[in-house]
């Protein structure tokens, strides 16, 4: 796929100027919009192999992998950012979005700060909510006052987290990291390879996302004895020792207030496993009432997935996520339950989707990243017994416990 362009032969086209992807929940790489079905992020081999060699019966629980575009950043003489794909370098797009639009790029100014921090963006109101119109054209406007000065970004002075009933910043966050990181790495114009997947959230109206970091362990096996040290610090003080899950990240779609209510991986690692609970159960409650509707199709997902995870000889998924995604404006059948032939929820299998990302620190036998792996028996335990106790918490709920 690489190097065939999505255009035939003679059919050039201006060059995509990416944006940041607005519904980023978790994580810390920046991901990019592309176009409407298309999402990017840096390229890292090992994640590159795991799509390449995806056993088919996870092709359902993860994006579609779409190929590698090139991109590199830009800057101007006024020290305006962007970072810019071109397309005559990336794989041929499957989906049926058609053709990449160009979007239009907010110019992101490169400022330093009194308090002596360097390379921040600031990002103004009118800019943040300018990039959510375009992603959700028509969509009521989320209140946002983004101004960042500090990476505890969410934090209050006293260090505490409140609830943010607004727009999702997680996701410029990462996009400001980003280009600090290529402008200070990379000369302008010099090529950085990213991989294009598909926005699995691109058909919800209102996406509520919650993004699982899943297992018992985190590091990858290639990991630094100080690295490993860190990362097992972190499961050991959360509830990904004690469940197997901890939340990095949601947004749920609250419905009296026509907001976003947001956390992010902060407040994820300070939750007990009650606390954990009571979040999962957010979640699902859209500011009137639970969504009692979502929990069998989400948990009939879930045991789809357990059954294909205890299949994956050698396969160990650390560091990565599952993303469990509803739309915040309820179907139409869901108000129609009065009506003499109402429809039956399988007519809707989108309602809820369950997705596996970020595989960065994968690893399973026949990996190309890495010719000689540490092999593992089995399939990961550490990422089912974090389902299982995912699955079992949903079930508590659906049953009013």
């Amino acid at each position: 796929m690489v190097g065939q362009s999505p255009l035939g032969p003679g059919e050039g086209r201006a060059a995509v100027l990416l944006q940041p992807f607005v519904h980023q929940v978790g994580g810390h790489a920046s991901m990019l919009t592309y176009d409407e079905h298309t999402i990017c992020k840096p390229l890292v081999s090992q994640e590159l192999s795991f799509y390449e060699s995806l056993p088919l019966a996870m092709r359902q629980f993860t994006p579609q992998y779409k190929g590698i575009v090139s991109v590199h950043l830009k800057k101007d003489s006024l020290g305006n950012l962007t970072l810019i794909a071109s397309p005559e370098s990336c794989g041929r797009l499957d989906s049926a979005g058609g053709d990449p639009a160009v979007t239009l790029w907010h110019k992101r100014k490169w400022t330093g700060s009194a308090s002596g921090e360097h390379g921040l963006v600031k990002w103004s109101h009118t800019q943040v909510t300018k990039t959510f119109k375009d992603s959700c054209p028509g969509k009521k406007l989320l209140r946002t006052d983004l101004q960042y000065h500090t990476d505890s970004l969410l934090e209050d002075a006293n260090g505490k987290q409140p609830e943010r009933k607004s727009y999702n910043p997680w996701g410029l966050h990462c996009h400001r990291q980003h280009l600090n990181r290529m402008s200070s790495k990379h000369n302008e114009n010099k090529l950085q390879q990213f991989l294009l997947l598909e926005n699995v959230v691109s058909k919800y109206s209102y996406p509520c996302i919650l993004d699982l970091k899943m297992g018992t362990r985190q590091h990858g096996d290639d990991a630094s004895e100080e690295k490993k040290a860190r990362h097992i610090k972190k499961c050991e003080q959360s509830t990904s020792a004690s469940l197997g899950v901890r939340i990095c990240g949601m947004q749920v779609y609250q419905a009296d207030t026509g907001h976003f209510l947001c956390k992010d991986k902060y407040y994820g690692r300070k939750l007990s496993p009650e606390g954990f609970r009571q979040t999962l159960r957010q979640f699902l409650c859209n500011g009137n009432q639970l969504r009692t509707d979502l929990l069998e199709p989400i948990i009939l997902r879930l045991k789809a997935l357990l059954s294909v995870i205890r299949k994956q000889s050698s396969y160990r998924f650390y560091s990565s996520s599952l993303l469990i995604i509803y739309d915040g404006q309820e179907h139409k059948e869901s108000a129609d339950h009065h009506l003499p032939f109402p429809k039956p929820h399988s007519m809707n299998p989108s309602r809820v989707d369950v997705r596996m990302i970020d595989f960065a620190h994968t690893t399973f036998k026949g990996s190309k990243s890495n010719p000689n792996p540490t092999l593992h028996d089995g399939p990961d335990q550490g990422y089912i017994f974090g389902l299982e106790n995912l699955i079992k918490i949903l079930q508590n709920l659906s049953e009013g416990k």
